[in-house]
């Protein structure tokens, strides 16, 4: 069985499209092969600044000959039904088989296919592939019109197996499938042939070029590692450019350099930051300060020098870049120590949304909000509301002009310059949080203040304007928000009316008296929930069952709720109790709806017949003074385990009881009896809300 190796070979492909670039050609082609018919044993895909790479071992030298039968028309139908089926076919009518079936006579074909050769199906897919790759941006160059994201120099495209290796031969716009590839662009010029895999990565890595970016990255990584190790310093972790500098360069070469003395005294996120964004740095802090003193950067190439000259002119381009960081921290330090309250003016000129005003508007209605939330999450009202004042302040700053993504860091630094407390000054960072699942949650009683008045200020102006998601389109990142408020709220089981200050939200955008709306955002909050408790296990139904109980606005309740009634269920018990209910009510409902009348107004124990009878109205009574303090204590666990006794009693009652019994007066006092079932039961949370 042959192995199959190609190679598309062009300019600099983006760094950031290099790994979908080649899980997509791998895809494509191992998908375009089996569709033929043909079978390998294992595929793997590389890429690096210049070239896209495929292998597949163990490729079918050929695809079967495949026979297709083929139902066609009646005899008796008209003739052209017959010849649009032969023309379908591509068979004469004499090339038909005549069957009977129960309807008469119907026409078959036997269709075969012969099978084609691996060379021949790759020679008509790949070039389909590679006129049809699907890159974000591609463009045309010179007088042809193949696109591809850079221009495209050569195809390599062998198979091989143990007698040698062919060239697969086809043509893309011009240009002609080989055996030869090229190495680095500098240090190894030249075309080489190669006879397979193993050849072409020896080759590849005699002429510096390092196929796998994993193997680059590890080197990059440890190098840089051991370098900053010498130094007594150490490597500021960042696999995400770690990955985009190993998709820059084909034979990496690390190099240190160091940060000039004038700009130490940054804060070291603006240096690690600026570093990043603009040079593709690595930063190097000093463990013993936290200061970031030195960076590394990666060359594509070995130099004579060791990268002498490389560094100096990476040194000379981030000392600029540092000169306009320092000026900008030094004017901004001169703001926030005289007067903050300039930055947060200047923000009445700063549009939030059309519709819904300025952020000093905005700013204002958080201020108020946080006040509100304060008391509730162990905070002091008149900090929250000086807190969430200053929290958007950089945004002003020129600091965060320049480096959007330091928002809220910065604000901190300038907060302690103009003379707030460590509490206060946290704020303007950690009220952003959590902007994704995975980010932190806000802990300090300040800063969930905020966070819960900016999120909820969001949710309830854009409610609103009915600004709201539809579909897949969230362009104002409102389930993001909701998920940031459930989060907050969940993450130390902080209890308050979700309802009340979505009121109070709607109120500040002139939605005084707006039931709906409230309802409508309380339900967009629960379908956030759903999703969020779904990551943990609980069932949607679980938590519907919950959601129908009294206090569904307060969300740390429900998940209190849902959580046990999950733990409940997965027993035996509890899934057994939970058919019992549903079979009581399942009675009952039918019993009122034939009646016309409720049977709720309490089962006598007098009436009972039988033993079991009596030992469920036992049971029930025991219930009932152990359920309540427990509910009434929010020991929802607790409550439910009281529940777990009656599935007995319950399964017993219904093996040894007709409900519907002759007697009148016996089977209304049973039909209340499976009324106080259905009320205890449905005490803990709305059952009828359980599928299965």
């Amino acid at each position: 069985m042959p192995d199959l190796l190609l190679e598309i070979f062009s300019e600099e492909i983006p760094a950031r499209m290099q790994g979908k670039a080649a899980d997509d050609l791998k895809k494509l082609v191992t998908n375009g092969l089996v569709e033929a018919g043909l079978t390998y044993a294992s595929a793997g895909a590389f890429s690096t600044p210049r070239r896209l790479t495929l292998t597949i071992e163990g490729l079918s030298a050929e695809s079967p000959t495949l026979t297709e039968e083929r139902k066609g028309p009646r005899a008796d139908a008209p003739e052209k039904a017959l010849e649009g089926f032969l023309r379908a076919t591509g068979l004469t009518k004499d090339q038909l088989e005549l069957r009977d079936e129960k309807k008469g006579q119907v026409y078959f074909a036997s269709i075969t296919k012969a099978g084609r050769p691996a060379a021949e199906i790759i020679a008509e897919l790949v070039p389909a592939v590679i006129r049809n790759f699907p890159w974000p941006k591609s463009m045309r160059w010179g007088a042809g019109a193949l696109r591809w994201v850079r221009p495209l120099h050569s195809i390599l495209c062998i198979l091989s197996d143990e007698a040698g290796a062919e060239v697969v031969s086809f043509d893309v716009d011009g240009i002609t499938s080989t055996d030869t590839t090229e190495g680095h662009r500098f240090m190894a010029p030249g075309r080489f042939a190669v006879t397979g895999f193993e050849d072409y990565e020896t080759k590849l890595k005699r002429a510096k070029v390092i196929l796998s970016a994993s193997e680059r990255a590890d080197h990059i990584w440890h190098e840089a590692e051991q370098m900053a190790f010498a130094a007594g310093l150490e490597l500021v972790e960042d696999r995400g450019l770690l990955a985009e500098v190993a998709g820059l360069v084909e034979w990496p070469a690390v190099l240190m350099g160091e940060i000039g003395e004038d700009f130490l005294g940054l804060p070291p996120e603006v240096l690690q930051t600026s570093m990043k964004e603009h040079q593709k740095f690595f930063s190097v802090r000093n463990p013993k300060t936290g200061r970031i003193e030195r960076f590394v950067t990666v060359a594509n190439r070995e130099t004579k020098d060791q990268g002498a000259t490389i560094l100096a002119g990476n040194q000379k381009v981030l000392s600029a870049r540092l000169s306009d960081a320092k000026f900008f921290w030094e004017n901004d330090l001169r703001v926030a120590k005289s007067d903050l309250s300039v930055w947060t003016k200047s923000l009445e000129n700063v549009t939030f949304q059309a519709q819904l005003g300025s952020q000093a508007a905005r700013i204002e209605r958080i201020a108020a909000l946080a006040s509100e939330i304060a008391p509730l999450v162990g905070a002091d009202a008149q900090d929250a509301a000086q807190a969430a004042k200053i929290a958007k302040a950089d945004l002003s700053s020129e600091m965060v002009y320049e480096f959007p993504e330091l928002q809220g860091l910065m604000g901190r630094y300038y907060a302690i310059e103009a003379g707030f407390s460590p509490e206060i000054a946290a704020v303007p960072e950690e009220h952003y949080q959590p902007l994704g699942p995975s980010d932190d949650v806000p802990t300090a009683p300040l800063s969930v203040a905020v966070a819960l008045a900016d999120k909820l200020d969001t949710l309830t102006g854009f409610w609103a304007i009915d600004e709201k998601p539809t579909g897949s389109k969230d362009p104002y990142a409102l389930r993001r928000a909701a998920l940031g408020v459930i989060r907050v709220l969940l993450t130390e089981n902080r209890r308050f009316s979700l309802a009340n200050f979505i009121t109070n939200g709607l109120a500040k955008h002139g939605q005084s008296d707006a039931p709906a709306l409230v309802a409508d955002l309380l339900s967009f909050f629960h379908d956030r929930l759903k999703v969020f408790l779904r990551d943990e296990g609980i069932r949607h139904d679980v938590i519907d069952a919950c959601l129908a109980m009294q206090g569904a606005d307060d969300l740390a309740l429900v998940v209190m709720r849902a959580k046990a009634l999950a733990a409940f269920l997965a027993t035996e018990d509890g899934g057994n109790l939970t058919q019992g209910y549903k079979r009581a009510n399942n009675i009952l409902t039918q019993a009122e709806q034939k009646d016309g009348v409720e049977y709720r107004y309490g089962a006598d124990v007098k009436f009972a017949e039988t033993d079991e009878e009596r030992g469920l109205f036992d049971a029930l009574g025991r219930a009932r003074g152990k359920v309540d303090p427990a509910l009434a204590s929010e020991d929802f666990a607790a409550a439910m385990a009281e529940l777990a006794d009656l599935r007995a009693p319950i399964d017993a009652f219904f093996e040894a009881v007709q409900v519907n019994s002759d007697n009148e007066i016996v089977r209304r006092n049973r039909l209340n009896l499976l009324h106080e079932i259905v009320e205890i039961c449905g005490r803990v949370a709305d059952l009828d809300k359980l599928e299965g």
